[in-house]
């Protein structure tokens, strides 16, 4: 069986000028954010997914958070459309390489605004925020690609984080972990679990009981482990100041080996 790919994109010298709009701006060391990255996709490869670098967007300072550029169901990649004019020319070379991996490709169209990181998978249900981010026609785009696919797809009130993964994710079995500070309505989720820190609420699922996390929530860490689970701390504090969390970072192809 191949290893799980994941794909990811080098931080840019521009990265300080990344968008904020839930967070005060702090100056960003972009020498340690380096650093981070790096740290962020040697865990990806010790614990069995084989990045695949995407080729870099240099005038698009947000372009790390590369998430947002896509969103894989099945064997099919529906490539975003970001509302900031700044980050619409990341989309192209990502397109390119989901292309690759023989994956059949739909866009959303204007006036359709949607981030890959409103959308959160659990099995086959895709939450999908309703956020800055993410209008109403992108919503509606979604459904249309991915429903007759076998999706079902729910909208999520996202008015107090930048996006609905920013406020949420999702632990194997499905349970919906945040910070309830996050989170517009925690009853949209049949099983929701609230953690002590806002890093916390951000997960990304490495195979078997690996969560890989971020350090600066160890007492979710801490609580995750108690409940069996194996917590694989990263430092990414430089991406944190722009909004950025661990499942920004990367987009796994994990439903091409489902």
């Amino acid at each position: 069986m191949p290893s799980k790919k994941a794909l990811i994109r080098r931080p840019v010298p521009r990265l300080a000028e990344g968008l904020v709009t839930h967070v005060e701006r702090s100056p960003v060391d972009y020498e340690l954010a380096i650093s981070q990255w790096e740290a962020y996709v040697e865990a990806m490869q010790a614990h069995g997914w084989e990045p695949f670098e995407v080729e870099p967007a240099r005038d698009c300072p947000d372009s790390v958070f590369i998430e947002d550029t896509v969103v894989l169901y099945r064997n099919v990649a529906l490539i975003a459309r970001p509302a900031p004019d700044s980050r619409k020319p990341e989309t192209a070379a990502v397109e390119e390489a989901v292309a690759q991996f023989g994956c059949s490709i739909n866009w959303v169209w204007e006036p359709g605004t949607l981030d890959g990181g409103d959308v959160l998978k659990v099995g086959d249900t895709m939450y999908v925020g309703r956020s800055g981010r993410t209008n109403g026609a992108g919503l509606q785009q979604l459904r249309a690609a991915f429903e007759p696919l076998g999706a079902r797809v729910v909208a999520v009130p996202v008015t107090k984080a930048l996006h609905l993964k920013s406020a949420v994710t999702a632990l194997p079995d499905g349970t919906v972990i945040g910070h309830p500070s996050l989170v517009d309505d925690t009853s949209i989720f049949p099983h929701f679990l609230p953690v002590p820190e806002e890093s916390g609420a951000h997960v990304v699922l490495l195979g078997g009981s690996k969560l890989l996390i971020a350090a600066s929530a160890p007492k979710t860490a801490e609580m995750l482990a108690g409940l069996g689970y194996d917590p694989v701390l990263v430092d990414i504090g430089e991406f944190e100041k722009l909004e950025g969390c661990v499942t920004c970072l990367s987009v796994r192809l994990r439903d091409l080996y489902a």
